[in-house]
């Protein structure tokens, strides 16, 4: 079955790719900026920067390493950009995660959804 998955994770998703958007997670205020857009209904300019205690520059650089992960969509609104969690992207992630944790083992999958193994 662990074999069966590893070939699974390789032949579903590229390794690097998987890699690129967990890089992205792998800072708290990312965290904070992903989990406040997936509470949002709608797109967000100036209340992400306002949220945060952050200067507007740090908070744009953090946005461009989550809108180039693939993970938030950017829509330029006059001088504003606004910025939407990208839920495909993030349901896509998932099932690459999941993936990825069955070939290691964690997880068995089962039916094509993961579950503790």
């Amino acid at each position: 079955m662990k074999a069966m998955a590893a070939a699974d994770f390789k032949a579903n998703s590229e390794a690097s790719a998987l890699a690129e958007r967990l890089r992205a997670l792998a800072h708290p205020t990312r965290l904070r900026i992903l989990t406040a857009l997936g509470a949002s209904k709608t797109c967000q300019c100036g209340e992400i920067v306002r949220n945060l205690p952050l200067a507007q520059s740090t908070v744009s650089e953090h946005l461009r390493i989550l809108l180039e992960a693939g993970l938030v969509r950017g829509e330029t609104a006059g001088a504003r950009t606004c910025y939407c969690l990208d839920r495909n992207a993030v349901r896509k992630l998932a099932e690459d995660f999941d993936r990825l944790l069955a070939a290691i083992g964690r997880h068995e999958v089962a039916g094509g959804k993961a579950r503790r193994a």
